[in-house]
């Protein structure tokens, strides 16, 4: 861990924060010289500006239909470069001492697949060193260094895992993400005009949320967040607001058992539903199957078996759309018989302790159908409860549920509808 005389600020923006004019910038280097005056040393993590990383990933497929995993590594991380030394100067020229650094530079290190990778390590040699200076680290974020010296890019939205990687290095107790809403809300605002800022959410349900579809922050980094009791304080890059504080469960504070158990409602429109056909996988087959899709990052949600002993077994999930192509692969390579639709939605009902309100799933399922919205697959546990449906009714869907639970109100003042 560094040794710092003061606590270090950590703070992280998006790359709609960092926006693509000028203003934006000097906007965002207003905010970081601020910090820095209060005397804290203070590392600034950056995206890619704007559309960057969409336009690099277009130009790489416009020469290959599979540009080479290293290659899109080696390319998509200049994007978070670019950021970061734009700011450094912007910062520079206003009169805040600013060193840009890349993820290798800011002694990150990274395993794993290319365009997929964990962070390892920091060593926090060279950070310690500019920060004594008095000098803001502006770290390109979303990358580390391999073994063999190679780019190893974080995933998207691996920014905010640098992010919270750094301040668990520096000793920070809190992460400052600025993005382009004023926080985390009960249901997409966008969806739900009645949905509320949630001023404290725990680190274990906003996971379960940023799974289950909430894009406000990168549910590796809020894991992260959790093992290392840091906490992520969520907030606009446009407004004063105050936003979203995700804490530690376990300094979460205790939940009563009469307490709402549901916080939020969230949906991911970039799934896709598999469904392999009895019978299509014999033996070993399943497990092979799995580990195959494992080894190429394919994770799976919602994963329920069908059939039985005489028809034989099949199996029923979802995976995010991106990985089509290299599910197809590993059926393919397992002759599998599979139906894929890729025009459906999962929406799921996130809080803690759903399942000691026993009534919740049934109280779901019967507010869709009463609404005629078919459900295909469903999932339950303690912190979600997840359905899969068609696209076309995802909208109305997550209305539909923020309504019905009261979602809107605060949770004293719906008590007693828990068990209705």
């Amino acid at each position: 861990m560094l040794s710092l005389v003061k606590p270090a600020r950590v703070l992280k923006f998006g790359g709609t924060s960092v926006g693509t004019t000028p203003e934006r910038l000097r906007e965002v280097a207003r905010r970081v010289a601020d910090a820095h005056q209060t005397g804290h040393p203070v590392v600034v993590v950056v995206s890619a500006r704007g559309a960057t990383t969409d336009e690099l990933v277009a130009d790489a497929r416009s020469m290959s239909e599979t540009p080479a995993a290293r290659e899109m590594d080696q390319l998509l991380a200049t994007g978070e470069i670019a950021a970061a030394a734009l700011l450094a100067i912007t910062l520079t020229e206003a009169g805040t001492p600013a060193v840009s650094l890349t993820g290798a530079q800011a002694g990150i290190t990274a395993y794993g697949r290319h365009t997929d990778g964990r962070i390892a390590d920091v060593d926090g040699a060279r950070l310690r060193e500019v920060l004594g200076r008095g000098t803001v680290a502006v770290v390109a974020g979303f990358q580390g260094i391999g073994a063999t010296g190679d780019v190893v890019t974080l995933g998207r939205g691996g920014s905010d895992t640098t992010a919270v990687a750094l301040a668990a290095a520096l000793g920070a107790t809190t992460c400052e993400i600025y993005t382009d809403v004023d926080g985390v809300y009960s249901a997409d605002p966008r969806i739900a005009p009645d949905a509320r800022l949630l001023p404290r959410i725990g680190s274990g349900v906003m996971s379960e949320m940023a799974y289950a579809g909430a894009r406000v922050l990168h549910p590796r980094s809020v894991e992260l967040a959790g093992r290392t009791g840091v906490s992520i304080h969520v907030r606009s890059a446009f407004t004063d607001r105050p936003g979203t504080t995700v804490v530690c469960d376990e300094t979460g504070g205790e939940m009563l058992e009469n307490s709402q158990p549901m916080t939020g409602i969230a949906h991911d429109t970039d799934v896709a539903r598999v469904v392999i056909r009895p019978g299509s996988l014999t033996g070993r087959g399943s497990e092979l199957f799995f580990a195959a899709l494992a080894e190429a990052s394919v994770a799976l949600d919602l994963v329920a078996r069908t059939g039985d002993r005489d028809t034989g077994y099949g199996w029923d999930f979802t995976i995010a759309r991106p990985h089509l192509a290299a599910l197809r692969t590993v059926l393919a390579r397992f002759g599998c018989d599979a139906d894929i639709h890729d025009r459906v939605a999962k929406v799921s009902l996130v809080g803690a302790g759903l399942l000691s309100h026993p009534g919740t799933t049934g109280r779901m399922l019967a507010a869709l159908a009463a609404a005629g919205i078919e459900t295909y697959s469903v999932s339950t546990s303690q912190v979600r409860a997840s359905v899969t449906l068609a696209k076309a009714q995802c909208v109305r869907a997550v209305g539909l549920l923020h309504h019905e639970f009261r979602l809107g109100q605060p949770a004293e003042t719906v008590d007693h509808l828990i068990a209705a």
